[in-house]
């Protein structure tokens, strides 16, 4: 049974002073193409990148990726408004879950999605992927029986309160791909020279 699978990729990168983390090169690509393409070599099911309107540059980075771009107008509000288009959107493909990954981690690999889908069942809890010691990170997947319940989300809280309510199973992925995420122009400096150590 196909898992769907929503970038978050909706926010403003305001941290970044200028500059677009998304747009930020990675491996050849801008980091957003990067993670999109990783996400459908996964071949869980389909996948959907959140999108402020208008965005002309993430969305010219996704030519030609067999994905779907969804909208989110309300985007100013918070994760929340992602979080809602994405589970509306999965619950109208069919999937048994949707895996909720945010745009800006950059280490993380088709194989990594694979492994926190292992073992995940339509009835049983939410996967969360952490890192290799326990710390708890992204991406998340829920099972479809949940996503009504993402219709009260509001703000910036992400679904916070529903992984408080629904305990998940936590998956330990490879060093700190769970949690690494790059907000500010020293953060990609930084990482940079450490993958080139």
């Amino acid at each position: 049974m196909a898992l769907a699978l929503a970038l978050l990729a909706a926010g403003s990168a305001s941290r970044m002073r200028g500059r677009d983390k998304l747009l930020e090169p990675m491996d050849g690509a801008a980091l957003l193409r990067h993670l999109a393409h990783q996400a459908l070599e996964a071949g869980l099911g389909p996948v959907a990148v959140t999108l402020r309107q208008p965005d002309p540059a993430r969305e010219a980075v996704l030519d030609g990726l067999a994905l779907t771009r969804l909208p989110v107008p309300d985007a100013a509000e918070g994760m929340a408004a992602s979080l809602r288009q994405a589970a509306l959107w999965a619950a109208q493909s069919g999937s048994i879950g949707l895996m909720i990954c945010p745009a800006d981690m950059p280490e993380l690999t088709a194989a990594d999605f694979t492994t926190l889908a292992q073992g995940f069942t339509a009835d049983g809890p939410p996967h969360r992927a952490t890192s290799a010691t326990g710390r708890p990170g992204h991406p998340v997947l829920f099972p479809a029986r949940l996503l009504p319940s993402f219709a009260a989300l509001k703000g910036d809280q992400g679904a916070r309160l529903l992984l408080e309510t629904h305990s998940p199973r936590l998956i330990a992925l490879p060093g700190n791909r769970a949690l690494t995420d790059l907000d500010t122009p020293e953060d990609w400096a930084t990482w940079r020279g450490s993958r080139n150590h």
